[in-house]
Parts: C-alpha cells; structure tokens; sequence
C-alpha cells in the first residue's frame, strides 16, 4: 500500500514537475522565408491575396495526393477564409485579417496538431524592387498556449521546423506559377480590315533591331510631353511606324507617336514631327501579350499574306497600336497590340 502512495506521489511530483516545465517554456516564435520575384509587386499581392489561387502553388496542397478545399463566401481581401483537407497534415484553415494594396496582407492560420489546434498570425510582405521585381517576404509569429507548447514538446519537430520548408516550397512554387501567367500570350489574325488613317505626331531614330522595344517608350514619352505642352489633342493610343527594317544587318529605322485631329505645322528643326498616313486596307494581327512575342506575330501575319495570295503595299508603312499601358496594366499577359500591315 505504501509503494502505491509512494507511486502515486512521484508521479504527481513529475506532473508538476512538466507541468511547470511546460509553463515555464517560451513559448514565442517567429520565423519567415524570403523570396525576389521576377514579377511586379502588384501581381505578386493580387497572387496571394485571392485564396482561389493558392491551390496551385500552396505547400499543403503540394505535399498531399488527396486534397479538398473550400472557400468562404470570400475568397479575396478581408474576411475571406480557406480551408484545405489534407490527408498528410490534416484540415488547415486560413483566414485573412487585413490586406493593404499592394505592400502586406495580415492572416490566422490554424493547424491541426496532435490534441490541439495551433493558432498562428500568418503575415505577408510586398516590397517593390528596381526593374519590376519584388522581395516576399511570408512569415508566421505567435505565442504558445500551455497545450500548444506540451502538443508540440511530444512531438518530433517544433512549429519553426515543420513550417519553414512548407514556407520555402510554397514561395518557389509560386514563383514558378506566376512566371507560367505572365508568360501567356495569344496571337490571332482578324483578316483584312480598312484603316482611316489620319495625321500623326511623331520622332523617329535608328537602332538594333533588338533595342527596337526598349527605343519606343522614351519616344512615345517626348512626343506625349510635346503634344502637351503645345495643346496638340492626342488621338487613340501610341503607333510605331516602321520607316525600314533590315534583317541582313539587323538594323531598323522607326517612328513613334499618336495621331492627331488635324495638320500641326512644326518648325522644321522640331525633333517632334507632323505626318499624314491614307486611309487604307491593312491585315489586322492582335497580339496579347508580352512584346517578346513580336517576332512570332509578325511572321504569322506575313504567312496570313502568303497563304491568301494577299500583296503587301509598299508605298506605305506598317504600323503598331499599343492598346495598353505597361505602367497602368502590370501583367505582361494582359498586354495587347494591333499590327497593321497595308495590302493592296
């Protein structure tokens, strides 16, 4: 009888003993993953803050075969929730709290761990970097409850040990989807089309066929500020002409501008121009996407030519339309332009 006293009495001193232990235990973490993005912030914070993305590049759904998730009656911005039923790590739930465009987003997460569920504040930091990337930064922080910090001293891992690697995985499997989405493009031929034509301002320069793109955008940019400060009314959107273009020496001479309502007469040492383009039938390519595709839409609109036995006019040039502004549209995919070819 008293062996069993004397049992019973160590192992309510151990009790204690872990007890205290366990209550004693610092139970504060934080730990986060960085990541630069060859992205824009912009796309990167619309990424992440749309739950209905997260399936395909999320660690949990990566790391499990059988995976089912359901999503609020939110799933972007604050209030919106998503819950992922996983057989590896069991039901994770994730819950936004703030969203600020587009630097940080503010989430609870709760994970499933042996008796308890840990709580965590997930957070999310959108830093904008020089030549359109941006640093990630996905981090988690918290304070243990007795339970958490007992549920976790039985367990193999601490939280910091399990999550990083999900956190790492999860950032290099966005990186590789939000690449995949920038990178989409479609070309399409519309087929013979008629072109009013009009007056356009314009400044026109030589290059390297492959400086052509990085040329236009300061180009545009002097005849927009000249048209401005002259009250010159701008037409549409921004055309480059193409003057001459030489693939044996892989130069070409082009025009760039916007089209106006009426004849402007400049004077003649004026870098910024006035021209005049006919009304005219032209085949009508539409390209959206980045401009690095540019090559591929021109050649499918000369074979267009080719296979309908069409005739390029040589007595005029043709000409872009760029329908959108990479400054106001981020997302390269999203970009479109007409290519305009005269025909007789």
């Amino acid at each position: 009888m008293k062996i069993f006293k004397y049992l019973l009495f160590l192992i309510l001193i151990v009790l204690i003993g872990g007890s205290i232990y366990v209550a004693t235990k610092d139970g504060n973490y934080k730990f986060e993953e960085s990541q630069v993005f060859n992205a824009p912030q912009e796309i990167v914070f619309k990424e992440v803050n749309n739950f209905e993305n997260w399936e395909f590049w999320d660690p949990w759904n990566q790391d499990s075969e059988n995976v089912i998730t359901n999503y609020g009656d939110t799933v972007q911005g604050e209030n919106a929730s998503y819950l992922i039923e996983s057989d590896e790590d069991g039901d994770i739930k994730i819950e936004t709290i703030e969203a600020k465009p587009f630097t940080d987003i503010t989430q609870k997460i709760t994970l499933p761990h042996t008796f308890t569920n840990a709580t965590s504040k997930m957070y999310w930091i959108f830093e904008s970097l020089e030549n359109g990337q941006t640093n990630v930064t996905w981090g988690m922080e918290g304070k243990q409850s007795f339970k958490e910090k007992l549920s976790f001293l039985l367990s193999e891992a601490s939280l910091t040990e399990i999550m990083r690697p999900k956190l790492e995985k999860g950032l290099n499997m966005m990186q590789e989807v939000i690449t995949n989405k920038m990178n989409e493009y479609s070309i399409s031929v519309d087929g013979v089309v008629n072109h009013g034509g009009g007056y356009y301002m314009y400044t026109t320069t030589a290059s390297k066929i492959s400086q052509v793109s990085e040329k236009m955008q300061p180009m545009i940019t002097q005849v927009s500020n000249f048209m401005e400060a002259q009250n010159i009314e701008k037409l549409g959107n921004p055309i480059v002409l193409y003057n001459e273009w030489n693939e044996s020496n892989g130069s070409a001479i082009f025009s760039a501008g916007y089209f106006t309502p009426s004849e402007v007469i400049t004077p003649l040492d004026a870098d910024v121009l006035n021209g005049s383009m006919p009304n005219q039938k032209v085949l009508k390519t539409v390209l959206k996407g980045k401009y690095d595709n540019f090559e591929e839409a021109w050649n499918k609109a000369y074979q267009y030519i080719e296979e309908n036995g069409l005739e390029v006019n040589q007595e005029t040039k043709p000409f872009e339309v760029y329908l959108t502004n990479p400054e106001e549209t981020p997302n390269p995919a999203n970009w479109v332009t007409n290519i305009y070819i005269p025909v007789l």
